[in-house]
């Protein structure tokens, strides 16, 4: 399997550790940490693509005959607006903008993150940990940085890792982020000794009032940087030395050349992670993704749409995880409709299964379409000819149980679902009539909205929610019987 690795910048051969240890070790383990989200508020389409990308990524080990053990942590303290170390913690953040709790917040956006990875198809990690919950670890191991000489104190502020100590520092993101003009980064928090250096353990500043807080040697009320809290959790669960560490490409110059710091002055092993494997963003019809601009996306808003969850895997996988992905409607359209052509096809194939087919002479074209389909997926996570070849699949003259056989073996690293699909999950046509029960209950609030306003004879509003469920992806007919549900064509 060939895997391209941030820290060589090239594509090498993966091996595990334990393979190339021998010994006692189960030969075929995986270590593998990923990092998780930070919930302070929704999980958005962003988000996803680089979770179902570390899905396939897991998937395909797995199907390769490795034994995977994936560590994910859920990142609930610590993690400030700024990777210079300053601005407001971002659960203190959402609590405000959310009028909760940091810990109600917490949770909240914890289950949300669950929900959309759910409705997406992605195979929970082995473990998840949270950061709040290791506390203690975290502490432990910025107390062992300090006992080593790497750390030093800026006073009602924090514990901070002095990089002036170590040679390597910045190798993963390529050059030295210490050679960076000093009026670039430094001044962001008074009394840093190098503009790359980094915040161990926070300090809560006069009138801050934090949440949540913890006492430590340095300060009563207290709290672990973002970096300890990836280092700390990896280590406690996986050991000293990662096979695969993923994350998502703005990472790479601060938060995990911080973590290869941190992970190696402690441990003093080295290489902390063999493998760095890093995704590429997903923007919106070209522009970043943002609130303000009114294409901030969740797996809801994509439901309230019309579309499917796999859907909007396919469309994932259709791009290369290390390749900027645009998102525009239109692309998901094309890629719903795909869904529904594979959805038949694949009912279809099920449906016309013969044991007859047992009885072909020639399975070298079968064999050919896997081996192709299995050396795109692990050469680098190449998806998309990985799609390609089952498209060919569906094209070819292969008797239909040899068909079947391939799909569902494709889906074991695709994880559409494929095993799993019934006439249920056909498309409903744009003539066929739903029900308010068959909206999504989002729209059934909405609906119930309108009818109210029909009610007062409220015509504006009624048109302007008529409106709204346009752009959803239904038709709402006035009929003297009653309202007419449709879903409109394009959906």
């Amino acid at each position: 399997m060939q895997l391209y690795n941030t820290l060589s910048k090239k594509v090498e051969t993966f091996q595990s550790l334990s393979e190339l240890r021998g010994g006692s070790e189960e030969p075929k383990q995986v270590k593998m940490y990923a990092c998780g989200p930070t919930v302070y508020d929704y999980t958005h389409i962003g988000h996803l693509r680089k979770y179902v990308m570390d899905d396939v990524l897991v998937r395909t080990l797995r199907h390769a005959g490795y034994d995977v053990r994936h560590v994910q942590n859920i990142t609930d303290v610590g993690h400030l607006a700024s990777d210079e170390d300053e601005g407001e913690d971002k659960m203190e953040k959402g609590a405000r903008k959310y009028g909760q709790t940091a810990w109600e917040v917490a949770k909240k956006f914890e289950e949300y993150f669950w929900y959309s990875l759910d409705l997406m198809g992605v195979v929970r990690p082995t473990l998840s940990c949270r950061a709040t919950e290791h506390v203690q670890s975290q502490l432990e191991m910025v107390l062992d940085l300090e006992q080593k000489g790497f750390t030093y104190v800026i006073p009602e502020d924090g514990v901070y890792f002095d990089t002036a100590k170590l040679k390597r520092y910045g190798e993963l993101s390529g050059h030295d982020p210490r050679q960076a003009n000093r009026e670039s980064r430094l001044g962001e928090v008074a009394g840093k000794r190098n503009p790359s250096d980094f915040a161990l353990w926070k300090f809560e500043r006069a009138g801050e009032n934090r949440q949540m807080v913890w006492p430590s040697p340095w300060h009563p009320r207290s709290f672990p940087g973002w970096h300890i809290e990836c280092s700390a959790m990896s280590i406690e669960h996986l050991g000293p030395e990662l096979d695969i560490h993923t994350g998502g490409i703005d990472h790479i110059a601060v938060h995990h050349a911080n973590e290869i710091a941190q992970s190696e002055t402690y441990s003093a092993k080295r290489p902390f992670a063999r493998f760095w494997v890093h995704h590429n963003f997903l923007r919106v019809d070209g522009e970043k993704m943002s609130k303000s601009l009114g294409n901030f996306y969740t797996i809801d808003d994509i439901l309230a749409k019309g579309y499917q969850p796999t859907a909007l895997r396919l469309l994932f996988i259709g791009s290369h995880y290390r390749s900027e992905q645009n998102f525009t409607f239109q692309s998901l359209d094309a890629s719903q409709s795909a869904w529904h052509k594979l959805v038949r096809e694949c009912l279809t194939i099920k449906a016309n299964r013969s044991s007859v087919d047992d009885d072909v002479d020639d399975l070298s074209p079968a064999k050919q379409l896997e081996t192709e389909f299995f050396q795109a997926v692990e050469n680098d996570l190449d998806t998309p000819q990985a799609l390609a070849v089952l498209w060919r699949l569906l094209k070819s003259s292969l008797d239909n149980r040899q068909k079947y056989r391939l799909l569902l073996e494709f889906d074991q690293v695709l994880g559409l679902g494929l095993a799993s699909l019934s006439e249920a999950d056909l498309p409903k046509t744009s003539s066929e009539k739903l029900q308010v029960a068959d909206l999504p209950k989002d729209l059934q609030k909405l609906f119930a909205k309108r009818e109210a306003a029909r009610q007062e004879k409220n015509f504006q509003v009624a048109d302007e929610i008529r409106q709204q469920f346009a752009t959803a992806g239904y038709q709402l007919l006035d009929q003297a019987t009653g309202v007419e549900i449709k879903r409109s064509k394009a959906h």
